[in-house]
This record gives C-alpha cells, structure tokens and sequence, in this order.
C-alpha cells in the first residue's frame, strides 16, 4: 500500500469511529486500523483464526512480514491457516496485500519474516517449481493461460513435472470441466475470460494439489460468468482439493468459503467463518460495502 493509500485508509477509519472493535458478532478485530490507538494487545492463536477446525493445518502462514523490495513491506504481520477440505477467502480493500499474500505463499514474494508451513514442513521462501511437486498450485489474475497453445496443449505445460501421468490427470480434470476434453483442440486464446478461467484452474490441478490458490479468478467477468466462477470453485473443493482463494467481490467469496480473513494495510483486521463474516454489522460497514462499489465501479 502507498502512503496516499495508507493515508486514506487511515481518514476513513478516523472518520467511521476510529478504532475498530476488538469483537464482532462473526470474528474479532485484529488490529485497530488508523495506527493512532493503543497498541493492540497481543491475540491468542484462537482469536487470530477464529472458527479455524481443530488439528494441524495443511497450510500455516505465521505472521509474514512481506514485499517486493528490500526495506518496503506489504506485508506486516498477516497469518492464515488451511486445514484439508477447506475453503479460505482472503477479502479487504484495493492496496491492503491479499494479492501479496497469495503470491507470498507460493514463493513469488519474497518472506522476510515469519514462517510458512505444509503439513507441518517448512517451505518459506521455496522456489515456486518446488511447491508445485509438493502440491501447491497457484492460478494468477491475469495471463494465466498460453494463447497461443490448444487446451490439451495447456494441459501438457501443466503436467511437465509429470509427463507420464497426463492422460490420468487429463481425465480428471475433464471429470471436473467436461468442456475441456470436448474443445480439447481449441486454441486457449480463442475462449471467453470464463472459459479461459477454467483452463487456468485445471493446468494447476494436472500436477494433483493438495492445495489451490487463486488470485481473483471472477475479476473482469460478467456477473453469470462469476456465479460460474464460483460454482467451479466448489467443485474442485469437492473433489479433494483445499482452496485460499482472494476475491474482491467479497460477499459471493464469503458465501462459498469455511472461513474468511479480512486485510487490512498488510494486517488481519478480521477473521471468522466466511457467512458469520457476510452478516457482522461491523464488517459489512467498514468493509463490504466500499467493496461492492468498487467491485461495480471496475465493471462500468
């Protein structure tokens, strides 16, 4: 986030109370947000990740301090659990480091500080070829497919850590996204955002993750091809897969997610299970509904 983004951030929070509540009826606050208060006390695990099921996590994110350039963090404390079966969306406002997050946990940013943990095995900082053969997939926002390529052949670059393994993939990932064996010799460039999504998703299940991370996959998509979106999301969870999704439409994101976590200037604000998020007075005040009008004012 930069200082002007920062600054407002800070105005806003000023100008709606100033300090956040340490509870809300669906999580708790975090972290109070115009940086003038008191320090915040320090949380208990359970209230960082409230509502998080009991158990070792598949993937734990502790308290990264993160960014892009040496001395100029993104990142400033953020933490995030994944137990198996689950969904987690990460929601806040433009600037607030989900995208950085996401991109931090598959070794794209580099962690300063604090760990990163798959079942238990540290992987801060591990190249991102690494985590994809410890399975990790990651689907980015943008330019996420080959254009030029066919379906199938998308599939292949998938698959590359595995070659042997492509036609059992392929039939998995067909058994998700039927279209894609039917088009299987469509040029990906000639598909629609949605369809282009699909491919995206399954390239990153061709090498069989046990986690999926995306980067807004409904952004710049028509609202029947977000619901879409969404719909596909659940059907690769269903089918073993445990999902972190970021989402700027917060509140279809919170809808199909276990648990949620709000950022907020590189900081957790807010945690909880993602409908207890949706109907929190308090989140729906501070965070939703800025959220709804940028999501609508990026769609004009």
């Amino acid at each position: 986030m930069n200082i002007a983004t920062s600054k407002a951030a800070s105005k806003n929070a000023k100008r709606r109370g100033g300090k956040v509540a340490r509870e809300t009826s669906g999580g708790v606050d975090i972290y109070g947000l115009d940086g003038t208060a008191d320090a915040p006390r320090p949380m208990s695990r359970a209230e960082i990740h409230v509502g998080e099921p009991e158990g070792e996590p598949l993937l734990d994110a502790d308290n990264l301090v993160a960014g892009y350039l040496p001395g100029v963090n993104i990142l400033n404390g953020a933490s995030l659990t994944l137990h198996d079966g689950e969904i987690v969306g990460i929601i806040g406002p433009n600037g607030a480091g989900k995208s950085t997050l996401l991109k931090s946990l598959f070794g794209l940013v580099r962690i300063h500080e604090g760990t990163l943990s798959l079942r238990g095995q540290d992987i801060t900082n591990l190249r991102a070829d690494k985590l994809v053969s410890r399975g990790v997939g990651f689907v980015p926002q943008t330019e996420n497919v080959f254009p030029s390529l066919t379906i199938a052949e998308n599939m292949h670059m998938g698959a590359y850590q595995a070659p042997k393994k492509f036609d059992e993939r392929f039939e998995y990932v067909c058994s998700i996204f039927p279209k894609l064996g039917e088009r299987r010799n469509q040029l990906a460039g000639q598909l629609s955002g949605g369809e282009r999504q699909m491919v995206a998703m399954g390239r990153a299940l061709m090498m069989q993750p046990s986690v999926l991370l995306l980067d807004e996959p409904s952004a710049g998509l028509s609202p029947m091809m977000q619901d879409e979106t969404f719909i596909r999301v659940r059907q690769v969870n269903k089918a073993g897969v445990s999902v972190v999704i970021v989402e700027q439409n917060a509140r279809r994101c919170l809808q199909i997610c276990d648990r949620g976590y709000v950022l907020d200037q590189g900081r957790n604000a807010y945690s909880g299970r993602g409908r207890d998020l949706m109907n929190d007075p308090k989140v729906i005040s501070l965070y939703l509904g800025n959220l709804e009008e940028e999501v609508e004012k990026a769609g004009q």
